[in-house]
């Protein structure tokens, strides 16, 4: 049994304590609080003067399945030889020895969304992991947390590219219509004692998934359009959706939050790569917060190197982000977007105990993270 005292504990739950008591046993926090008392024999750490918060989430990485240091060898991200591609499982193509999960502690990232790349119409099922373990199976919190899907440049690149479908945006939602279509019938089918199911198909059935409302859509979209496509497609099919980046969300905020859409916003940290990026600004999830969406920030590692989620974090509270929602968004907001808030997200009893200790405000660049705590075991200290 283990005790953090005399720390300012921001919990991102109802309560938080200028000067409290954490209880942690077997890997779950036990107590919360400023009168927890405090089994003998306990192994206590006083935190006096520092700040204790939950371990920071990225809704939205490619870490361990696109790896850095790496090119043909470490590129597990997209399927390049097919646009549609919902058999696919991110989870199978992650490295847990990839340089980017050390790199994660370093930076307070506890754990992580891991979604397919942006290649295909439809990519894939993307898994949420803790960045500490050696096998996939250990640091798995939950496997299937969304269906990946792309908008936009990327697809239209990849296969314009090869002379294939799709070369245009009329043919990326076509695409994916035709897909949720297919698995619309086959989950008719299923269900209908006097039919056939017919033969076995792994993706239509994934798909089906998300027409049960069992798993969101997760849709990158960066320009206005593209995220107004997305929305319609969803509309139509009457599944749950999450726009990730939306980089020109502020755009159409007033639509987004008719809807009350999640969004994952970010890289923000980057250039103006490609022309679906011109109107890239920190701006945008001050913006979307304040219209009242769940919003929630991403690296996109690597395009941003995972150990700055905070850093982005500070940068949307400079252009106008509340503080308060600005951590909510690499927490609890993350967490309950990924579908695994009763784990993580925030330092409540029964949850697992993924935490920080910082000589300061997360959010500061001078501020030190001097302990990572993951399923309550020290993984990380300065």
């Amino acid at each position: 049994m283990l005790a953090l005292v005399n720390g300012r504990i921001l919990t991102m739950g109802p309560r938080d304590y200028d000067r409290g008591i954490i209880l942690i046993d077997r890997g779950k926090i036990l107590q919360v609080g400023d009168r927890v008392e405090i089994p003998t024999g306990a192994e206590i750490i006083d935190v006096q003067g520092r700040t204790v918060m939950p371990g920071l989430i990225d809704a939205h990485t490619h870490l361990g399945i696109y790896e850095e240091i790496y090119r043909i060898e470490g590129n597990d991200a997209n399927e390049y030889s097919n646009p549609v591609t919902p058999e696919l499982r991110a989870q199978d193509g992650i490295n847990p020895f990839d340089l980017g999960f050390k790199d994660a502690l370093g930076g307070g990232v506890t754990t992580v969304g891991i979604c397919p790349g942006s290649a295909n119409v439809i990519g894939g099922t993307c898994t949420a992991m803790k960045t500490v373990g050696r096998t996939v199976e250990e640091m798995t919190v939950k496997d299937n947390v969304g269906m990946k899907v792309a908008f936009g440049e990327n697809p239209k690149r990849v296969y314009g590219e090869q002379k294939k479908m799709p070369i245009t945006r009329m043919a990326v939602a076509a695409l994916l219509r035709e897909q949720l279509t297919k698995a619309k019938i086959y989950l008719e089918n299923i269900k209908t004692p006097a039919k056939e199911p017919g033969q076995a198909n792994l993706g239509l059935k994934q798909l089906s998934v998300v027409l049960q409302k069992e798993i969101p859509l997760r849709a990158h979209a960066h320009r206005a359009d593209d995220i107004m496509t997305a929305l319609r497609i969803a509309k139509e099919f009457d599944v749950e959706i999450v726009i990730e980046h939306c980089t020109e969300g502020h755009l159409v905020a007033e639509y987004l939050a008719e809807l009350q859409v999640p969004v994952v916003i970010g890289p923000g940290f980057i250039s103006r790569a490609k022309v679906e990026l011109k109107d890239r600004t920190f701006k945008t999830p001050g913006i979307l917060a304040q219209a009242g969406l769940k919003v929630a920030l991403c690296t996109d590692h690597p395009e941003v190197p995972i150990q700055y989620l905070s850093l982005c974090a500070a940068l949307a509270v400079r252009e106008g982000m509340e503080e308060q929602e600005a951590l909510k968004a690499i927490t609890v907001n993350a967490a309950e977007i990924l579908g695994i808030d009763r784990r993580v997200g925030s330092l409540e009893p029964g949850k697992d105990a993924d935490l920080l200790v910082v000589d300061g405000s997360v959010l500061e660049l001078k501020s030190r993270i001097e302990k990572v705590f993951v399923n309550g075991q020290l993984v990380e200290h300065q």
